[in-house]
């Protein structure tokens, strides 16, 4: 098959093909006496599988996926999957975790340590399932204000502060812009916590979302190794 016609089976463009195949996301493509590629019915495997791993996991994923399976490295490949579900199924429980913080009149509730009166950074940063970083990014713009331990001097956070940090990073994985989370930040301050709850449950409908995308994607690797299977063991013609 020519760039055109793979291309079109596998609703990609053919710069995209170019770049998969520089990127060394599917095997080498032999080429005709005219210099033009010839694309074989593996390769259009290959091309689904990325386009349907694409959609549940990102090119990033599939750009550490795809190179494995090319070499062989099959179980490397499956482990990295399955990671990215681990860490999808995190995304989901915090997501919720944000949604009942949000229903909760007292804050006496929470998941971390209660006969603590404060929590560190790096105890809400593992509570929250994101980076101490992004906490004193979020500081430094001024959508938290941390107190200082008397004694150390690192930063402490009380419970109300952690459902703070919940809610922002909630919120900016879904609408991106800072702008938004001050307004949603607002709101909180006058006890509405009508758009931020909206918005928490939207998180948990793509993350839905996502997890099938990801299951169709599994689907089309799983496709793509009885392909990579079949050839290995299919008879060598020796004439």
């Amino acid at each position: 098959m020519n760039g055109r016609v793979i291309a079109t089976k596998s609703n990609i463009s053919t710069s995209a093909l170019k770049h998969y195949e520089a990127w060394g996301l599917i095997p080498t493509v032999e080429r005709a006496s005219n210099g033009y590629r010839i694309y074989t019915q593996e390769h259009e495997s290959y091309f689904q599988c990325i386009r349907a791993l694409k959609s549940g996991f990102g090119m990033d994923l599939v750009k550490e996926v795809m190179p494995r399976i090319v070499k062989g490295e099959r179980l490397d490949a499956l482990w990295l999957i399955n990671k990215a579900q681990v860490d999808l199924h995190a995304e989901k429980l915090t997501v919720q975790r944000t949604v009942e913080m949000l229903d909760l009149r007292e804050l006496t509730d929470l998941p971390l340590n209660r006969s603590k009166p404060f929590f560190t950074i790096g105890e809400v940063a593992r509570e929250a399932n994101i980076s101490a970083s992004a906490i004193r990014h979020w500081e430094k713009e001024g959508l938290i204000k941390s107190e200082r331990h008397k004694e150390s001097g690192f930063r402490i956070y009380s419970p109300s502060d952690v459902r703070k940090i919940l809610i922002i990073r909630t919120v900016q994985r879904v609408v991106y812009s800072l702008d938004v989370v001050r307004e949603v930040l607002s709101d909180l301050d006058n006890h509405n916590v009508a758009q931020a709850k909206e918005i928490a449950l939207k998180s948990l409908q793509y993350i839905d979302h996502t997890l099938v995308e990801q299951v169709r994607g599994i689907f089309y690797l799983q496709k793509l190794f009885d392909i990579l299977t079949n050839r290995a063991s299919a008879p060598v013609n020796s004439n």
